[in-house]
């Protein structure tokens, strides 16, 4: 629905404070698993890389039924979609207080991952169909900045409950949090526009438009492009928390504190980013951007000092934004007419590769340890950062 219909209906659009605060409970419960992994892996003796297997439940389905919601939220009504996935994911993140063991952990991680798949994206669409083009960009960032509030304080909350309460209660806590904004939502959607089209206008759903999207050179490279940084970026950024506990036995608190590290880098981003672009242009920001995090991955690698983390974590952040924030803007540019089959496409592709990465290289810490892992992923960032700023020079991205 248009924004003119929304006002012809009599309706508003939903608080995007309240839609934030669902945001930032999706992303807290991701990143609170950094600081975690190890008090996990030693409640239930398994290895720090196997236990990291709650890492790739979460985040696969999370990517795979990005492809699902999408179409759904068109079809039926996106706040709709948005409030029944919160309510599914305050449950089953409220759940994981209680499992014995870390099957019954992954199983209900994969379940709860489905269901946040249905929150963030499917709000940004929403915001699209309720804001004019000129209100628009500063609708979105201020839902953002609670993305980016949620990573910060994610890894910091974690650190807490795993050092001075239990990992346990930190779940609970964000379940009911969550479940709370569910019920704001339900009892005020009445009143307010969902944002969807009539249903004679809706498309039946079909996966034939992200197919057309992939013949695309375009969108190929961007696809490709967002796959291989959540692999290489999220998946070995998975196991700093472990090395930080393993290497200098550093608290848990002390741990997340530093791991949030990597969210001020993207608050700094978000105040910096117009003089970032006129600066720099789109390749600049691909490139410097896979270049910091590639200094960063090999700093904390190579020299043996817990200290330098801090701003290697800001500064990992800051490259992360500027490569991430270029490829999202093009992803939003694919396809004009079908911006959410795009953006889902990016989304699944993201978090796909987010988490088969952490799988994979948590065989690499299991077998050769973290060092190889976080040179691997550095190298192979820079390596991504070159071919993209190449790709841009042949075929341009817009």
């Amino acid at each position: 629905m248009s924004r003119f219909a929304t006002e012809k209906a009599g309706k508003k659009p939903v608080s995007l404070g309240l839609l934030g605060a669902a945001a930032f409970m999706v992303i807290a419960d991701v990143r609170v698993i950094d600081p975690l992994l190890h008090i996990i892996a030693d409640e239930f003796k398994v290895g720090v890389g196997s236990a990291a297997v709650i890492v790739s439940a979460y985040t696969i389905p999370y990517g795979l039924f990005q492809l699902v919601y999408g179409p759904l939220g068109d079809h039926i009504g996106k706040l709709k979609v948005i409030t029944a996935a919160l309510t599914a994911f305050a449950v089953g993140t409220a759940a994981c207080a209680f499992m014995p063991n870390i099957i019954l952990l992954t199983l209900l991680r994969f379940l709860t991952g489905m269901f946040a798949a249905g929150i963030i994206p499917v709000t940004l669409a929403y915001i699209g169909d309720n804001f004019p083009y000129e209100e628009r960009q500063a609708a979105i960032g201020k839902y953002l900045s609670a993305l980016v509030l949620g990573q910060i304080l994610g890894g910091s909350l974690g650190g807490i409950f795993g050092e001075y309460i239990s990992w346990r209660d930190i779940f609970l806590v964000f379940g009911i949090i969550s479940l709370g904004v569910a019920i704001l939502l339900w009892r005020g959607m009445r009143h307010l526009s969902d944002g969807h089209r009539p249903q004679s206008q809706v498309a039946r759903f079909t996966f034939r438009p992200y197919f057309q999207l992939l013949t695309q050179p375009v969108a190929r490279t961007v696809i490709v492009g967002v796959f291989i940084e959540g692999f290489c970026l999220f998946g070995g950024f998975a196991y700093v928390g472990a090395f930080l506990r393993d290497r200098y036995n550093l608290p848990y608190v002390a741990i997340g504190f530093m791991l949030s590290g990597f969210g001020l880098g993207g608050l700094i981003y978000s105040r910096a980013v117009k003089w970032l672009v006129s600066r720099l242009g789109e390749r600049g920001l691909m490139g410097v951007g896979g270049l910091l995090m590639c200094i960063s991955f090999l700093a904390i690698a190579l020299f043996q000092n817990w200290i330098l983390f801090v701003p290697l974590s800001i500064i990992m952040g800051l490259g992360f934004y500027m490569m991430h924030s270029t490829l999202q803007t093009q992803a939003t540019e694919l396809a004009p007419e079908a911006r959410g089959t795009a953006v889902s496409l990016f989304a699944f592709n993201l978090f796909i590769g987010q988490g088969i990465g952490a799988a994979v290289f948590g065989r690499v810490v299991d077998n050769f340890g973290y060092v190889p892992c976080f040179i691997f992923a550095g190298i192979a960032i820079a390596l991504l950062s070159f071919w993209l700023v190449k790709q841009k020079q042949r075929i341009g991205f817009t």
